[in-house]
């Protein structure tokens, strides 16, 4: 747990849902009746040269266009470090360098798939670009990898280490993971209408895939869009009193109480066995708190709470919870403090706190 402010001075996103180039804060989301949820790619031409962009895979394009994103919208054109976070990394070229390994029976290969494989490729593409040779970290700590990066952050900026820092998660689905992954429960099999997610009744969730980085500072300044205000990771609670327990603290030690939260932002995802979790925090320790949810916009993936924290900003930056998020009406309250709660499968539970700067 940690409770350190850092200010997001600029925020960008590639998902599932039509944002003009990734940005914007669409009221009419995307509707799909697919059995895992695809990003909407952006002119990527804009942003990457083309003599690049076809040696590129699909999750390295996306995260350097939210990251050209963000750090226009702050207006900054260099950081003092690169922190990425994704679960399952650059998929694509793994599975393409596992499987000529088995048609090539080892023989043969091209390294090309396996340097571009690895976790740490988008943030190191990133820094080639922006010619940047400070510190870069890659986090792969499946659905606490977002938050690490917050939290490392939030440590570089506290200890002074650095003052501007692009921070951002990423994850890609493909259609081979998709496969293992609904073989063990994880998501759905059929297809499904993200609209009406919540009322399916096949178990899984419905995976997606995205990217979204922001540019966190030490101080506010003229583009400050939110405050982040605290972090907070926990592992295979015992049990929902345990999980409870951990809300309260890391509420108390942002000096806060369930009623200064004007919206918790949970991650359901379609999931009616686990969703069951999110009910029953919303229904307990923060009952009279107003919820809304996200990953029927952009499925559910390692690090979707970076999709989250984007619409949180939004949310605050235009004072207005869409429908289609939260059915509440929030016109005779003004949005100050926004709680994202997140867990994968009841294993790893995390909080992010952010907040009008």
């Amino acid at each position: 747990m940690m409770h350190f402010s850092i200010y997001i001075n600029g925020s960008g996103t590639v998902s599932p849902q039509p944002t003009p180039e990734g940005q914007g804060f669409d009221l009419q989301p995307a509707q799909y009746r697919e059995k895992y949820l695809k990003i909407t790619p952006p002119d990527y031409k804009k942003f990457i040269d083309v003599k690049l962009l076809r040696r590129m895979s699909k999750i390295v394009k996306m995260g350097i266009v939210s990251a050209r994103l963000a750090m226009e919208e702050a207006g900054v054109t260099q950081t003092d470090a690169i922190i990425t976070g994704t679960g399952m990394g650059c998929q694509i070229d793994t599975e393409k360098f596992l499987n000529s390994m088995l048609e090539n029976n080892e023989t043969l290969l091209t390294p090309t798939s396996f340097i571009q494989s690895t976790h740490n490729t988008i943030g190191a593409q990133i820094a080639l670009m922006l010619e940047n040779k400070n510190y870069n970290m890659a986090y792969v700590h499946r659905t606490f990898s977002f938050e690490s990066t917050l939290l490392d952050a939030m440590m570089q900026i506290s200890d002074k280490e650095a003052d501007t820092i692009l921070v951002g998660g990423i994850d890609e689905i493909t259609e081979e993971s998709w496969l293992i992954k609904t073989q063990i429960g994880y998501y759905k099999k059929e297809n499904v209408d993200n609209l009406n997610l919540y009322d399916d009744t096949q178990t899984g969730a419905l995976s997606g895939e995205g990217s979204a980085f922001f540019v966190v500072s030490a101080t506010p300044g003229a583009h400050t869009q939110a405050v982040v205000k605290g972090v907070s990771t926990m592992y295979k609670p015992e049990s929902t009193e345990e999980t409870e327990r951990f809300v309260e603290k890391f509420l108390n030690n942002a000096q806060m109480t369930p009623q200064d939260i004007d919206l918790v932002l949970t991650g359901h995802n379609g999931d009616q066995f686990f969703d069951q979790l999110y009910d029953q925090i919303t229904k307990g320790v923060l009952k009279n708190v107003p919820s809304g949810r996200y990953k029927h916009l952009c499925g559910e993936y390692d690090t979707a709470s970076s999709y989250a924290l984007w619409l949180a900003v939004q949310m605050l930056r235009n004072q207005l919870v869409p429908n289609t998020i939260s059915s509440h009406d929030f016109c005779a309250k003004p949005l100050k403090n926004i709680l994202i709660y997140n867990h994968f499968r009841n294993i790893n539970h995390s909080l992010i706190l952010v907040s009008q700067p």
